[in-house]
C-alpha cells in the first residue's frame, strides 16, 4: 500500500548555468514537505561542470 503525507519528490536545478551558457546541467532529487513549505525551494548545491556552489532552485 502506498504512504499518505505531505512529502514529495522535488528536482534542483542550477540557476546560474544556464545563464552562462556552460554545457550540461547539474540537477538534484529531493524530498520537501508541501505543507510546510508550499513555495519552491532553493538551496546552495555543488556543481561539478562550475566546479563551485551555486544556487539550485525547484522546478516543475
Amino acid at each position: 500500500m502506498a504512504k499518505k503525507g505531505n512529502r514529495v519528490q522535488v528536482i534542483l536545478e542550477c540557476t546560474e548555468q544556464k545563464e552562462s551558457g556552460v554545457p550540461g546541467m547539474s540537477r538534484y532529487i529531493t524530498t520537501k514537505n508541501k505543507k510546510n513549505t508550499p513555495d519552491r525551494l532553493e538551496r546552495k548545491k555543488y556543481n561539478p561542470f562550475l566546479k563551485r556552489v551555486t544556487v539550485h532552485r525547484e522546478i516543475k
